[in-house]
């Protein structure tokens, strides 16, 4: 292994210390299957993102069963395509397992069907004895803070759509014209920010981030990220892994106060290690650098028409104490949040839907409502990866599957067959999965071109435009 990983090893060691494996005996996998008496099952998945494409794959597997999968974007996988950091390409892999799920013979697509608008979801209960709902957590959680909305004020999952090519955040504008740039908050989300906006635009030029944030990000002047958290690093969101990647980036300086440590720093542990690294490191002149800060709460993001500064407090027992950092560029990355969806119950504090195992739960009985299930983000809120989404996902079928078993779900008065003669009359444009792979192949042509693993298209005219080539 090179010397600059070595230590991943302190991190794996540490891990099975903590959790040392036990010996057990293997699984026994029992497949499940349709009862004799009821043996056709028609689920509609709403989303295409991981959580759907987890529930898609357990359903699609069972004999008998039949999946349509509504999208409103052209393209599948959700936050694989649009959140992952492009120079995760391992990550992204797992689309390659989605679209073979997603090809299957049982599995019909309809992407760039929004339901809602183009179907609803009682229309797809007529064709369907369940609607699962898995589309995922668009919102953002807010600061609260007076001067939130000013512009240069974004969500960091704005930024991460940005980049990435998502067609609703494509036209965005960041202002990378200022020295300094603050993120709230310290997840994986966070660190992955900071990387795209310090390290040069080359260590991007082979992936598929969007060609408009390449080139932005080419002429930014940013020269400093500062990462801030409300607590201190014990509670830090971050994987270690992920610091540690941050800590050998090239050219790039990783640095960290003193004075913000809450705790007796433990060299032998592999987080307190990196932060005692970057707290001894003197910065080089003339290279970009990221800041770990902690124990700072925000308390107004200040400026007139725009961006100018933030304000945070560092409380010292029962003494508050305010620091300000000049900034023209404020990305707040405190997570996800889903949003109401129509005809399904909404708790807005959580920002999910009730439910029970993933049965939707009527908002005022707290009743299961039958025939429709939630799954991912807008079933337990936006936590975990994205294998979380597999356990959550199996969970939810096998509640569906319980029901159809005990008769809970009635059968649907039209065959599931004629769902593509309604989508087709409201919307002409429908891809299914062939129409997606004409997009894919076509972003992958224009990747080999210019020597990267694809060239995205970053707006739903050119996707449809490329879904239709050679056709």
């Amino acid at each position: 292994m090179p010397t600059e990983y070595g230590d991943l090893l302190a991190i794996n060691a540490q891990y099975f210390k903590q959790s040392p494996i036990a010996e057990s005996a293997a699984p026994v996998v029992r497949r499940p299957r349709l009862p004799e008496d009821r043996p056709v099952l028609s689920v509609a998945v709403v989303g295409a993102g991981p959580a759907a494409c987890y529930a898609v794959d357990a359903l699609s597997e069972i004999g008998g069963v039949h999946v349509s999968v509504f999208e409103k974007l052209p393209t599948p996988f959700g936050l694989v395509r649009a959140g992952v950091a492009p120079d995760h390409a391992k990550t992204k892999g797992i689309s390659k397992l989605f679209g073979r799920v997603l090809s299957r013979s049982n599995v019909s697509c309809f992407f760039n069907v929004e339901v809602g608008q183009h179907v609803s979801i009682g229309e797809l209960l007529l064709h369907h004895h369940a609607v699962l709902w898995a589309a995922g957590a668009e919102g953002d959680r807010d600061l609260a803070l007076p001067g939130e909305a000013l512009a240069g004020s974004h969500s960091a999952r704005q930024f991460v759509a940005w980049y990435n090519g998502h067609p609703e955040q494509a036209r965005d504008v960041f202002d990378l014209s200022g020295r300094t740039a603050v993120i709230i908050g310290n997840g994986n989300v966070a660190l992955d920010v900071a990387r795209a906006l310090t390290q040069p635009v080359d260590a991007y030029s082979r992936t598929d981030m969007a060609d408009h944030a390449l080139q932005a990000l080419a002429r930014s002047a940013v020269e400093e990220v500062a990462i801030v958290a409300r607590r201190g690093p014990q509670h830090a969101a971050y994987s270690t892994g992920e610091l540690a990647a941050l800590a050998r980036l090239e050219g790039v300086d990783l640095i960290a106060h003193e004075q913000d440590m809450d705790h007796e720093l433990d060299p032998t542990d592999p987080r307190d290690s990196i932060l005692a690294a970057a707290i001894r490191r003197t910065p080089v002149v003339g290279r970009r650098r990221i800041v770990l800060r902690f124990g700072l709460s925000p308390l107004s993001i200040n400026g007139d028409s725009r961006v100018q500064s933030v304000t945070f407090a560092r409380l010292d027992g029962e003494r508050e104490s305010l620091e300000s950092m000049e900034t023209g560029l404020v990305l707040r990355a405190i997570g996800y949040k889903g949003k109401p969806v129509s005809q399904l119950p909404f708790d807005d504090g959580t920002g999910t839907i009730p439910n029970d195992g993933g049965r939707v739960l009527d908002g005022a009985q707290g009743h299961a409502i039958p025939g429709l299930y939630c799954s991912g983000w807008i079933k337990r809120g936006a936590t975990g990866v994205i294998g979380t989404n597999k356990i959550d996902a199996r969970e939810t079928v096998a509640a569906l599957l319980k029901d159809h078993r005990s008769g809970v779900l009635a059968d649907p008065p039209h065959e599931v067959g004629d769902i593509r003669e309604l989508v087709s009359a409201r919307q002409p444009e429908f891809l299914d999965f062939a129409g997606w792979r004409q997009i894919d192949e076509a972003e992958k042509a224009r990747g080999r071109e210019a020597g990267r693993s694809r060239v995205k298209f970053a707006s739903i005219d050119e996707m449809l435009a490329a879904s239709r080539l050679n056709v």
